[in-house]
C-alpha cells in the first residue's frame, strides 16, 4: 500500500470516517495489496475479478459489507447444488444439497457427499498454494476417458467441488475480520462446508481426519487434524495463522502435503473467531495445552511436533518456540516480533482491522492497544530458543516490518531466512514456492530416529 493510502487508512480509522470513504473508493482502496493474491490463491480465483469485487464492496459495516459477499457465495452454492442434483439423480442417491450439508452433520451425508465428489477428490488435495486460475478445464481435460458416463460424472464433481471451495472462499471473505454477528454467520457457513468437503475427499486420498477439542483456561480450543491413512504413530505440525485467518485457508493449500509423512493439526489463533478471551501472553497456556494433548495421540509422535505460523501465528511459533519444549522445529513466516508491535505499526491498517486488533487485545481504545502490543514483544526471548527456525518474509511486507524476521534470523543460531525480494505480506508472490520448500524442511527436521510404534502396541 503507498505511503498516502496509508495515511489516509490511519487518518480515517482515527476519525472514524472509513465507511464514509469507502462509498466513493470501495473497499480494496484501503486494504493492503496482498489480500487480492490471498483470496484469490484460496478460491483458485482469477486476481482481476477478485481486485473488482473488493472495488465492488462499499461498506466494512456489518451487514453490508456480509450481504455482498453472501451474495457472490449463493451464485456458487447454486451452481454446486445442480452438479450435485445431477450426480445424485445419475447414480440413484438422495440428493445432497449445500443446505443440507449446512443444516447435518451426519456421517452419512459427509458419505453421501464422498460417493458424488470421488472423481475429483484429487483436483481439490492437489491444488495447493497457488492454484491455477484454470485448474477446472485442466483437470477435466486430463482425466477424460472412453466411458461418457465417468467423463460426465467426472465433470459434475470437478464443477461442485470447485464451486463449494469458492463458496466457502466468499463466506470466509464475509466472516473478515470476525466478530459480529453476521460475519460470525459467515464464518460457521464457510467452516462447515470447507470441513465437509475434507472429511468427504480424505478417504479418497489416503486420509482420516479428526477434529480435536482441548478444553483450558476457559476456552473450549478447537483443532481439525488430518492423518495420514494407516496406523503408525508419525511426526505432526500444529498449524497456527494470523488475527484475521481461519482454518479453512490452511487446511485446502496444505492436503497437497499430505504425502510427507505428517500429522497437520490446524488451529485458529486465540482471541479470534470463536474464542471468549482476548490474546494476551497467557495464550501460551492454550498453545501449550494443544501441544501436550498432541504429544499424547495415539497417531502422533511425541517426539517429533513441530510447529508452523503464518502472520501473527507466525509469533506463537517463535513464542512457542522459546517456552515449549516439545516442539523440534518451527516454521515462522510474516512474524511481528518486536519493530511491527511498536506504534508505527498501526500506520495504514484500516479502520476495520484496528476494531478487530482491539477486540483480539481486549483494548479498550486506540491509546490501550499500543502498550497492549508492546508488551508481546519477543526481543527478550531470542536467546531461549534453541531449535531450528525456517524464517521465511518478503522484503517489501506492507502489514508487518520485515526487519523483525531479519534480527530474528540475526539473533539465532539455528535460523534460516528465506528472504524473497519485492514481495508482500506473507511472501504471497512464491507462496507455493516457499510452502514446498516449508514441508520438505519440516519432513527432514522431524525425519524419525527410531523405529515408530504402532498405535495397536499402546
Amino acid at each position: 500500500m503507498a505511503l498516502a493510502r496509508r495515511l489516509l487508512a490511519t487518518a480515517c480509522a482515527v476519525t472514524r470516517t472509513t465507511d464514509f470513504a469507502v462509498r466513493w473508493s470501495g473497499a480494496r482502496f484501503f486494504l493492503p495489496d496482498v489480500f487480492v493474491a490471498r483470496f484469490a490463491n484460496l478460491g483458485g480465483i482469477d486476481p482481476a475479478l477478485m481486485s473488482a469485487q473488493f472495488e465492488g464492496a462499499r461498506s466494512f459495516a456489518d451487514e453490508r459489507w456480509v450481504r455482498y459477499w453472501e451474495k457472490i457465495a449463493a451464485d456458487h452454492a447454486a451452481t454446486a447444488d445442480r452438479s450435485l442434483a445431477t450426480l445424485s439423480a445419475a447414480i440413484g442417491l438422495t440428493a445432497v444439497s449445500v443446505e443440507g450439508l449446512l443444516r447435518d452433520d451426519d456421517q452419512a451425508v459427509v458419505g453421501s457427499l464422498a460417493r458424488l465428489i470421488e472423481p475429483a477428490a484429487s483436483f481439490l488435495a492437489d491444488r495447493g498454494p497457488q492454484p491455477q486460475v484454470d485448474q477446472l478445464k485442466r483437470f477435466i481435460q486430463g482425466h477424460v476417458s472412453s466411458d461418457d458416463a465417468a467423463t460426465e460424472h467426472l465433470k459434475q464433481a470437478t464443477i461442485a467441488v470447485d464451486s463449494l471451495v469458492k463458496m466457502a472462499t466468499y463466506q470466509t471473505i464475509a466472516a473478515w475480520p470476525g466478530w459480529s454477528p453476521g460475519r460470525m454467520r459467515a464464518y460457521r457457513t464457510a467452516q462447515r462446508i470447507s470441513e465437509a468437503l475434507v472429511r468427504a475427499i480424505a478417504p479418497a486420498v489416503g486420509l482420516t481426519t479428526e477434529s480435536i477439542a482441548v478444553r483450558v483456561d476457559g476456552e473450549d480450543v478447537r483443532g481439525y487434524a488430518v492423518f495420514p491413512s494407516g496406523e503408525l504413530a508419525c511426526a505432526a505440525v500444529l498449524v497456527t495463522n494470523g488475527l484475521d485467518g481461519t482454518a479453512q485457508e490452511l487446511l485446502f493449500p496444505l492436503l497437497k502435503y499430505r504425502d510427507r509423512g505428517l500429522a497437520l493439526v490446524v488451529m485458529e489463533m486465540p482471541g479470534t473467531y470463536l474464542y471468549k478471551q482476548p490474546m494476551s501472553g497467557n495464550s501460551e497456556l492454550i498453545y501449550g495445552a494443544m501441544i501436550d494433548h498432541l504429544s499424547r495421540h495415539p497417531r502422533i509422535d511425541g517426539d517429533r511436533i513441530g510447529m508452523f505460523g503464518l502472520s501473527f501465528g507466525g509469533y506463537w511459533s517463535t513464542r512457542m518456540a522459546a517456552t515449549s519444549p516439545r516442539l523440534r522445529c518451527i516454521v515462522t513466516c510474516a512474524t511481528p516480533t518486536h519493530r511491527s508491535l511498536g506504534p508505527h505499526g498501526a500506520i495504514g491498517v484500516p479502520e476495520v482491522m484496528v476494531v478487530a486488533m482491539r477486540r483480539t487485545l481486549g483494548a479498550a481504545n486506540l491509546r490501550d492497544l499500543g502498550p497492549k502490543l508492546g508488551a508481546l514483544s519477543l526481543r527478550k526471548m531470542y536467546n531461549r530458543i534453541t531449535v531450528p527456525l525456517l524464517i521465511i518474509s518478503g522484503d517489501a511486507d506492507t502489514v508487518v516490518d520485515p526487519r523483525d524476521s531479519s534480527d530474528l534470523a540475526n539473533a539465532l543460531p539455528q535460523a534460516e531466512l528465506r528472504l524473497y525480494v519485492g514481495d508482500d505480506h506473507c511472501a504471497m508472490g512464491h507462496y507455493r514456492e516457499w510452502m514446498d520448500f516449508a514441508f520438505e524442511w519440516l519432513r527432514d527436521k522431524l525425519a524419525a530416529e527410531v523405529p515408530l510404534t504402532r498405535t495397536s502396541d499402546l
